[in-house]
């Protein structure tokens, strides 16, 4: 058999060897950690044996799952039960854990309801209460209303929010908005940043800083008085993805920043920690096993920053395509992470001089001068060559071009590129990645998610809303005409919104990744809301 890091092996002894060095052991929670549970160090040896037996195909569901008692007790009950004769693993989770349902299970689509009107009805489904707190969860407890994905995604996660939130603005849900922003803003303040999603086993790593972003989506669809109360949060979080900047010297890196060999400062993807993911546990360590093991603690890093990304996984991030021992993430500048900071930076700046207290208008320098530099960064991530957007190599400092994706709409729609720039991507959008059923993610059929054929609602709006500010809505209207199609089909046929989509076979279901394609679904709501309230999509809507 073939393995997902394609390379020969099947799941042996071997692997159960190393996942032992691999096991999490018990530890004190560092300094700020909420005392929630954290599954993959608070019930020792009993969470490495649950996600390497298989008894759950998917790793996330048990580290969902709710310890009926104190985990240290389950931890020293399951040291004493394993070695009595007759003892089975799955019978001992189920008396000992309430496991999690899908988020909207039980939910049942209205035969004659449209796909808007279904959507709209689906707000309530994925919308959580507020938390309480559950030092036996790994939640983290939110303490305002906020809308999940949907599937095994039963928690809020950042950068899908951004696109939640388009829908709804366009479902006059501005309130629910405010909930999350609410919600993220304390994030910032509790933990320092936002975290992958709300859960103890993301804290390590946050997800694309889309908080500005929704910010300035706040203010648009209210006013821009009500984005004042972010300010704060908003400089926090960009002190969190800077952390370090002052004391890098050209050529180093720090967390999140690297300083290249011309002073400029950027940012990367990073994860606070070197250890299988919890949530993919079982994936990681397979990988883990045919890495030399000097090796080894890089590759779950790496693993782990593009799970930062979003992009987890993709041709992208990888040397070989068909290789995931090949992650190179935290070696590379991404054009879109840099262009949402730059828009960060920007909309921070513009907070500033809007409220003009006392120090605002310098503050507003720094932060537009920020912002200038790394505009003239991004631009100079152009190849005029290729007439495209590419992410760098920060040690060596080449592009990687020969790894185009959609990333490179993202300085499309912040507005960075420049006139022709804008042309020239736009064109080249229009020739290699419009297919059938929208964008595709990019031209390599590796295998993973975040490759083609797959299309995902997030760059649909990202590349169609950045060609359109370019002067191309008929591309723009092309592509969304096209994307919506594909949407109303897949709800006609089967009842749902899912979380990505086949853009190349219309007849097929979009595949890849560690887990089901998930069906909801929270981003791909918003975002097909937000492109119907486009005039030239009334027909895409209304069939």
């Amino acid at each position: 058999m073939r393995n997902r890091c394609g390379v020969s092996g099947a799941w042996c002894a071997g692997l159960l060897v190393l996942a032992f060095a691999c096991r999490p052991s018990a530890r004190q929670p560092p300094p700020g950690r909420p005392s929630a549970y954290d599954p993959a160090h608070d019930i020792g040896t009993l969470f490495a044996d649950v996600q390497l037996s298989g008894i759950f195909p998917d790793s996330k569901e048990f580290v969902d799952a709710r310890p009926k008692a104190a985990p240290a007790a389950i931890a020293a009950r399951y040291d004493s039960a394993r070695r009595a004769n007759g003892f089975v693993l799955r019978a001992f989770v189920d008396q000992n854990f309430v496991l999690p349902a899908p988020a909207g299970d039980g939910y049942h689509s209205v035969a004659a309801q449209g796909m808007v009107a279904h959507v709209k009805a689906l707000w309530p489904v994925l919308t959580r209460s507020p938390d309480s707190t559950d030092p036996r969860s790994s939640l983290i407890p939110l303490s305002q209303p906020y809308v999940v994905p949907g599937g095994r995604f039963r928690e809020v996660y950042y950068w899908d929010s951004y696109f939640t939130m388009l829908g709804l603005v366009r479902s006059d849900r501005t309130d629910l908005v405010k909930n999350m922003l609410d919600n993220f803003a304390e994030l910032i303040n509790t933990l320092g940043h936002i975290p992958n999603g709300n859960r103890t086993y993301y804290r390590s790593r946050s997800q694309p800083p889309y908080f500005a972003a929704m910010v300035g989506l706040y203010a648009r669809a209210t006013d821009t008085a009500k984005a004042l109360p972010y300010l704060e949060a908003l400089e926090k979080e960009h002190a969190f993805w800077m952390e370090g900047a002052e004391q890098l010297t050209p050529g180093q890196a720090h967390r999140r920043v690297v300083k290249l060999a011309n002073g400029v400062v950027l940012n990367r993807y990073w994860d606070d920690a070197a250890e299988p993911r919890p949530e993919s546990y079982r994936p990681d360590v397979e990988i883990g096993q045919t890495v030399p093991e000097s090796l080894r603690a890089t590759f779950y890093r790496n693993a782990r920053a593009t799970a930062e990304s979003g992009w987890d996984f993709s041709s992208r991030w990888m040397r070989d395509p068909k290789d995931l021992r090949s992650l190179e993430t935290i070696d590379l500048i991404p054009v879109d992470l840099n262009s949402l900071l730059y828009n960060a930076e920007r909309t921070i700046a513009a907070l500033r001089l809007f409220r003009h207290g006392a120090g605002d208008s310098a503050v507003a320098q720094r932060f537009n001068q920020q912002a200038d530099a790394r505009r003239d960064a991004i631009l100079a991530m152009y190849d005029p060559k290729q007439r495209y957007f590419f992410d760098r190599r920060w040690r060596t400092g080449e592009l990687v071009t020969d790894r185009p994706s959609l990333a490179a709409a993202a300085p499309l729609y912040f507005g960075i590129a420049t006139a022709d720039q804008g042309k020239n991507v736009a064109a080249r959008l229009e020739r290699e990645f419009l297919k059938p059923g929208g964008f595709v993610t990019t031209n390599f059929a590796s295998g993973q998610q975040w490759d083609g054929p797959n299309g995902w609602p997030p760059l649909e709006w990202l590349t169609i809303e950045g060609v359109r500010r370019y002067g191309r809505a008929d591309l723009a209207d092309t592509a969304a005409g096209r994307w919506l199609t594909l949407l109303q089909h897949t709800y006609k046929t089967t009842g749902r919104m899912m979380e990505k989509y086949d853009v190349v076979n219309l007849r097929k279901k979009a595949g890849g990744g560690e887990y089901p394609t998930q069906d909801g679904f929270g981003w791909t709501n918003g975002v097909a809301l937000a492109l119907c309230a486009i005039a030239a999509q009334t027909q895409a809507c209304n069939n």
